[in-house]
């Protein structure tokens, strides 16, 4: 199946909000599950790569409903 380059762009800016709302889950998600098995992850600071130990991992309430698993 090919999808016209166009067609995709214009279907990711008329769903621009709930994209972004999707994934923002989707990483909130990742973080939270790296933190509860103890792993830490990898981030991008002051122009290099640096590791966040699972207790130091950041987690904002963004007070949308939760997933259950």
């Amino acid at each position: 199946m090919r999808i016209d380059v166009h067609e995709s762009k214009d279907l990711l800016v008329s769903h621009g909000k709930e994209v972004e709302r999707i994934l923002r889950f989707a990483a909130r998600r990742a973080l939270l599950d790296h933190k509860r098995a103890g792993n830490p992850v990898a981030s991008w600071e002051d122009g290099r790569v640096v590791m966040i130990e699972a207790g130091d991992i950041p987690l904002e309430d963004s007070g949308e409903k939760r997933e259950s698993r």
